[in-house]
């Protein structure tokens, strides 16, 4: 194990076999993170809500949340499978400190707190993308050739009554929430952009939803981070969800290009 200025460690190979740690595959994770400067993006977006003589910045602990759930982690509590190798993340804040002094203080005011998390993610996929250079997802998008975003919801099953947990349109019980990704083509799997947690009764053509995270993944990309419009260059893609009217007119006056899905009924009367 090397020195290092983040909050991480720097391993290194040890052919010998000695100082072997579990979880390494990890640190790919965390050397992406701070590579393209989220570690510190999240830290200073974070800042305000950091105690004068708190030990653990926040910015790591979500970091480290995120990382457990990589790993295959559902709780909060499961923070602890990175407690337990400190060679490969550093120090780790204690269950206490995860729920009661950090959790609890973001929820009382959690709309600030997504913006800022919000904001130092697009802030690291601006890095990231610049770095990828000709291989970046915007890379010479224009209206024939351009960026595809796919909507599209998921059930997560609950199997007690967690909070805004509820019945699903499939029987089961859990949650419904709505997602937005990047689609990276034959060359690459989906770039998650914006998420919506909703209930799992949440119904699945909801026309406000799809507006909501529309804009919460322009407000991810590079190009209209600060405002910018970019018309058709941008392609919005769902299944027949999306399909109502009050979706499909905000997509019109955003200019954006749209590709739905329609169901018709073989009995519909159809004129030309």
């Amino acid at each position: 194990m090397g020195k290092s200025t983040g909050p991480y460690p720097v391993l290194s190979v040890d052919t010998a076999g000695s100082g072997v740690v579990s979880q390494a595959g990890a640190v790919t994770l965390l050397r992406t993170a701070e590579k393209t400067g989220l570690t510190g993006a999240l830290s200073a977006a974070l800042a305000s809500w950091r105690r004068p003589s708190a030990t653990h910045d926040p910015g790591k602990i979500l970091l480290d949340l995120a990382v457990s759930v990589a790993l295959g982690g559902d709780c909060l509590a499961d923070i602890a499978l990175l407690r337990e190798q400190p060679a490969v993340f550093g120090r780790v804040a204690s269950d206490p400190t995860v729920v009661s002094r950090l959790i609890s203080a973001l929820a009382t005011d959690a709309g600030k707190v997504l913006s800022a998390i919000d904001r130092a993610r697009a802030a690291a996929r601006k890095h990231a993308w610049r770095h990828a250079g000709q291989r970046a997802p915007d890379r010479s998008i224009d209206a024939a050739h351009p960026l595809i975003i796919d909507l599209d919801a998921t059930l997560v099953t609950a199997h007690s009554e967690k909070e805004h947990a509820a019945p699903t349109f499939k029987r089961g019980f859990g949650f419904h929430p709505l997602l937005g990704f990047v689609d990276h083509g034959t060359g690459g799997t989906g770039e998650p952009l914006a998420w919506l947690l909703r209930p799992g009764n949440a119904g699945a053509n909801i026309a406000a939803d799809h507006i909501t995270v529309v804009r919460a993944c322009l407000r991810q990309l590079p190009c209209t981070a600060q405002g910018g419009r970019v018309g058709r260059k941008v392609l919005i893609r769902t299944d027949a969800a999306g399909g109502t009217h009050e979706f499909v007119e905000f997509l019109t006056k955003q200019k954006l290009s749209y590709s739905l899905g329609f169901g018709l009924s073989l009995d519909l009367p159809l004129s030309y």
